[in-house]
């Protein structure tokens, strides 16, 4: 209840949602045009698209977010700074009571970037930080990059906005975990999402990077206890949509209050959630592999036509145990919450949705049983954005006798498995 006796803007664009379901989370990929070439990027950027949206084109794209009842929406890339409209499109954005928010590597935020972002009316940003500085550098492929993101979070923080940070985990970086959180605490950072490096673009390519699903036995539990310590220290440690799962520090991982009850309530992907690349084509969550998952394109449709009658945007709304999951999600005791956990994660490892290896209670479960799950690289992936390879499950003794796998910060970044055609990633990203 609003005391002027105007209803919020908010809920006067739900109105117009003619769905049960719409885009509150807008997740939009403004350009491919990028500064790094990281080793784990899902995109594969580095050069912008042939047929990204223009400024106009991006500004219609905001009037149907509007109209769709979009509340969030965060600009990424590539880097969306390099976009040309950047700031001709965050203003449009605020003008219309959506919050935008934008995911960076940072490389050119100073002070006076980021005052002209809060200018524009950018409220939050996050900093992508990988590690401490030897392990951040070696996975963004650029010496110096961890100081520049430093730098871009004292910067956002000075311009008066809310800073963030967010981590994807893996064999390279786990070790950094606990002094990560020092740092980021030191640096001012607010809140930290963190997440499991997963098989999609560049990752695919580099399995050796990856967990193996039974080092979250070891890796969540670390996370729980630096939750704890950050509702002590002012930090709110988030976990993202691919990290966790009914583990026993579920309600404590979801929740962004202490004693909070929260859990997973399965993949919102074309239910609350959207992703838009940028060259106009949209899907329902924007890590979601581009060659399954793509609705349409906003050269050619409207948003709201895409939203509402295509399968490739509607995959998660009417899913069941019995038709959809498959493998050990569908004998799970939290299948009909869960609904196989996060969809590209899955999918990057085994080409479908409906059985996620990367899950804290199944690790558990495998345990008890005294066996765990390994993780086998077999097809490589195409080497265009947001694609995956194919994987072998292996079931086994816990105790087996595992084969050697390369501890070499250098070795870990480097490709182990060449994906089909030519990727970005050769491009300078300077």
């Amino acid at each position: 209840m609003t005391t002027s006796g105007q209803e919020p803007a908010t809920r006067r664009r739900l109105d117009v949602v003619h769905s049960a379901h719409h885009p509150r989370y807008v997740v939009w990929e403004l350009t491919l045009r990028c500064d790094h070439a990281c080793t784990h990027c899902g995109s594969r950027a580095g050069v912008a698209r042939e047929t990204e949206l223009t400024t106009a084109q991006a500004l219609e794209v905001v009037d149907q977010l509007e109209a769709m009842g979009a509340r969030e929406v965060v600009l990424i890339g590539g880097e969306a700074y390099l976009h040309e409209g950047f700031f001709e499109i965050v203003r449009a954005l605020s003008r219309r009571d959506m919050s935008p928010v934008m995911t960076t590597g940072g490389r050119a935020i100073d002070l006076a970037l980021a005052t002209k972002m809060r200018e524009a009316g950018l409220l939050r940003c996050s900093v992508s930080i990988d590690g401490l500085e030897p392990t951040h550098d070696a996975m963004r492929a650029r010496r110096g990059s961890f100081r520049d993101g430093l730098r871009a979070i004292r910067a956002i923080a000075d311009a008066g906005m809310v800073v963030q940070a967010n981590t994807n985990f893996n064999r390279l970086n786990e070790k950094d975990l606990e002094p990560l959180y020092e740092t980021l605490l030191a640096a001012g950072v607010k809140a930290w999402q963190v997440q499991l490096t997963s098989p999609l673009g560049r990752a695919a390519d580099r399995p050796e990077m990856l967990l193996q699903p039974w080092e979250l036995l070891d890796l969540l539990p670390r996370i729980a206890e630096l939750k704890k310590r950050g509702f002590r220290d002012g930090l709110l440690l988030m976990p993202g949509n691919n990290l966790g799962f009914f583990g026993p520090e579920e309600a404590l991982l979801r929740s962004p209050f202490e004693g909070g009850v929260d859990h997973f309530r399965g993949c919102m992907a074309g239910r609350y959630v959207m992703g838009i690349e940028s060259d106009g084509a949209v899907k329902g969550c924007p890590s979601l592999q581009t060659a399954s998952y793509v609705g349409g394109t906003l050269r050619e449709s409207r948003l709201a036509s895409i939203w509402n009658d295509t399968k490739e945007l509607a995959f998660t709304r009417a899913r069941t145990k019995d038709d959809d999951l498959w493998g050990f999600c569908k004998t799970c005791a939290y299948a009909e919450v869960c609904m196989g956990g996060c969809s590209f994660t899955a999918h990057g490892f085994f080409g479908k949705p409906g059985n996620n290896p990367y899950c804290h209670f199944r690790a558990m479960e495998h345990r008890r049983r005294g066996l765990r799950e390994r993780l086998i690289a077999t097809d490589a992936a195409s080497g265009l954005p947001f694609d995956h390879g194919l994987f072998e499950l292996v079931v086994e003794p816990f105790d087996a006798p595992l084969p050697e796998r390369e501890s070499d910060p250098k070795q870990l970044v480097k490709i182990g498995r060449k994906p089909k055609r030519m990727d970005p990633e050769r491009a300078s990203s300077t």
